[in-house]
């Protein structure tokens, strides 16, 4: 699960990590009352979407006025926000964030993400910070200095001084900067976070660091702990046929192609699609409907996938060690008539009572095409989509 830029703040905040003061606007009025209520004379308004480069596609602006603030928020506010991280269809923006300007001296990156190799949170740092860490990240990795964190001992002051030399923190800001990166950690760590990027960090002219954004990723698994952090969520961020799936405890996640795949398990998911990219195709979407599927689970995997027009034809995978094969057949029966299904449907299953699930789909009437392994499935669905 993924939050907004000032509710991570908010959260930092609890932590001991510095942020500009701000307040967050629905309203063209609420952002100039934001404004009013900070004070001053220079403003950042920043739209909030759960996305990464925002400045570069225009919704992070400077006002030097009462006036800039109520342009800005004018144009802003619904614009449809396009960045390397939405792709081409943009993300609406609904609420913006007001905040005081600052005096930016330099900016750094600090991060922090589970590393799947060694199982444990990983400290990414780097003197380059702004919206072309990506760019440092691929051309000049050596200048991402990276720091494992043992979680039982937790980020150690050892780590951190040695973190905030190695990008050149100043030597009077050190100390703070220290602190700074073992209060990102103790957020991360507290909040079964999988991600947390400070992009910007920055070194002000009074030589103190402030976080001037706050990106955060949650184990949805861990959510159950943190009903604070659930109740963030903000569902006109996420895709409606993920949302829809999640209340069916689907694995849904929406793709570029037009090949549906329902599948059990998520290994055998990640397999499937890349046997269909093996075979010339391109999948439309992850979905694991998991070991306990119902034949209620996979007709709305099915509806799922078909409200996607780009879906042409859909793969069923199946291996039947904890899910059978014959209930995923009565799914699938099921599905098809109700939907009325007029693409394309390629099935393969293997497994815990196999036979019966074929026999269902054979005497079934329906126009399903049976698989014998991964590889002549992918055959089959690429054939049947050329030809449709």
């Amino acid at each position: 699960m993924k939050i907004h830029e000032y509710q991570g703040k908010e959260i930092l905040q609890k932590y001991g990590v510095p942020t500009p003061r701000g307040f967050v606007a629905f309203s063209v009025d609420e952002a100039v009352d934001a404004a009013q209520k900070l004070g001053g004379s220079l403003w950042v308004v920043k739209a909030q979407i759960h996305a990464g480069g925002r400045g570069k596609g225009g919704g992070v602006k400077l006002a030097r006025s009462l006036d800039d603030v109520r342009a800005l928020a004018q144009t802003m506010l619904g614009m449809r926000l396009v960045t390397h991280q939405t792709g081409a269809e943009g993300q609406i923006v609904r609420r913006l964030w007001i905040e005081d300007g600052a005096d930016i001296k330099k900016e750094f990156y600090a991060g922090i993400v589970i590393d799947r190799v060694t199982q444990t949170p990983c400290l990414m740092v780097s003197s380059e910070g702004g919206m072309d860490i990506e760019e440092v990240a691929a051309k000049t990795p050596e200048k991402i200095h990276k720091y494992w964190i043992e979680p039982q001992v937790g980020l150690t002051t050892a780590q951190a001084m040695d973190a905030v030399n190695a990008i050149s923190v100043p030597t009077a800001a050190q100390a703070q900067g220290a602190e700074v990166l073992r209060g990102l950690y103790r957020a991360f760590w507290a909040t079964d976070a999988s991600l947390l990027e400070i992009n910007p960090l920055i070194l002000e002219g009074n030589e103190k660091l402030k976080a001037l954004d706050a990106k955060f990723n949650f184990d949805s698994n861990a959510l159950f702990r943190h009903p604070d952090i659930a109740a963030l969520r903000d569902l006109d961020e996420e895709n409606p046929a993920e949302i829809e799936a999640s209340r069916y405890d689907l694995s849904y996640i929406a793709l570029d192609g037009n090949i549906g795949c329902l599948v059990n398990g998520a290994g055998l998911a990640m397999a499937t699609m890349d046997t269909i990219k093996l075979f010339g195709g391109t999948p439309a979407n992850f979905l694991d409907v998991g070991g306990g599927a119902t034949t209620e689970k996979v007709t709305e995997a099915f509806k799922i996938m078909l409200r996607n027009p780009q879906v042409k034809g859909i793969l069923v995978n199946i291996f039947g060690g904890i899910m059978r094969c014959d209930v995923i057949a009565e799914g699938v029966i099921t599905a098809a008539r109700e939907v009325r299904l007029n693409v394309p449907l390629v099935v393969r299953m293997k497994g815990t009572n196999e036979e019966i699930g074929k026999r269902l789909l054979e005497e079934s009437g329906l126009p399903i095409i049976p698989a014998n392994d991964m590889s002549d499935a992918a055959k089959k669905i690429m054939d049947a989509v050329g030809r449709a």
